[in-house]
């Protein structure tokens, strides 16, 4: 199961999270913070209330949870969640006040970069306090299951190299076009020729390298294999375990590979420059939609942080 990572036309900026799946216990329960994020109103609000379900079945499809595991991670997720709700909704009310008030003037690639900056310190926050409810997962784990772990990687990396190699780079360049075309008009509503020139240009110039995301993507998974490994089965101390999901996740958030950081830099700064070139691009009318939209992701926010469950 695949839960994409979706800022509406912020999309280019979120390649610094890296290959399209997230193989990461922290990375899964984050999806709590992911389902409060820019969707569709009526998505969104769907999927948030639900997001503790949605995390619960992405791992179960990768590790098997036995019936304690199962109950012991949907009391977490739900606990997670609850504290997600009244401590940081509120934040997302007033990022996406702030935002309005930049629709309707024109912005700087530096400006569209700050927002990405704050939505992934949002993202980190909640990997910090889902870092004891992994750990306390994580210490339940038995080789039999980090076995599953591993051929599902194998599948997942299987498909994605036939993917990679049965499309065409004309193709996959076509696709990549399309899909930010489909989340800007969601922002801004349908998009004039010169518009789509705009996307399609810097989509064209873009140095985006599928092989490079799914080389880091096989990275983070041997990685997380063999953090885990020693950690399963109660192998190690509860601090231990924290401290070595705490690694983990950074070594996810900043990779060491320098020549994967420097790419994921480049790519960060093409996403900025895009999204600035579409934003002044875009007419009184368009912007005049996009706060419209923003001003309904607020009032969604508002009443889910009212929401008790």
């Amino acid at each position: 199961m695949r839960f994409p990572v979706s800022f509406g036309p912020l999309k280019p900026l979120a390649v610094r999270a890296g290959p399209r799946r997230f193989h990461r216990l922290i990375g899964a329960l984050g999806l709590l913070a992911i389902a409060g994020l820019l969707q569709a109103c009526s998505v969104m609000k769907i999927f948030y209330n639900q997001a503790p379900d949605f995390a619960y079945w992405y791992l179960d499809g990768y590790l098997n949870l036995t019936d304690a595991q199962s109950l012991q991670l949907k009391e977490s997720l739900n606990r997670l969640q609850a504290w997600h709700r009244q401590s940081q909704l509120p934040s997302y009310v007033d990022a996406l006040h702030g935002l309005q008030q930049q629709a309707t003037s024109d912005i700087t690639a530096s400006a569209a970069c700050t927002v990405f900056a704050e939505v992934r310190r949002k993202l980190v926050a909640v990997s910090d306090k889902a870092e004891p409810l992994a750990a306390a997962l994580v210490g339940t784990l038995k080789p039999d299951q980090l076995k599953q772990l591993e051929r599902t990687f194998t599948k997942n990396n299987a498909k994605d190299e036939q993917e990679l190699s049965g499309n065409s780079f004309r193709e996959r360049q076509e696709k990549r076009v399309e899909q930010a075309r489909d989340r800007a008009e969601k922002l801004y509503g349908p998009l004039e020729d010169r518009q789509l020139a705009v996307l399609t240009q810097q989509i064209k110039q873009s140095g985006f390298d599928a092989r490079m995301l799914h080389a880091e993507q096989q990275r983070r998974q041997r990685d997380t294999l063999q953090t885990l490994l020693p950690l399963a089965a109660g192998q190690s101390s509860t601090e231990q375990a924290r401290a070595a999901l705490r690694g983990l996740m950074e070594r996810t958030l900043n990779s060491p590979n320098p020549l994967y950081r420097g790419y994921l830099e480049r790519m960060t700064q093409e996403g900025c420059q895009a999204f600035a070139a579409l934003h002044n691009s875009t007419t009184p009318a368009q912007r005049g939609k996009a706060l419209e939209t923003l001003r309904s992701y607020e009032q969604d926010f508002r009443t889910l942080n009212a929401q008790k469950s």
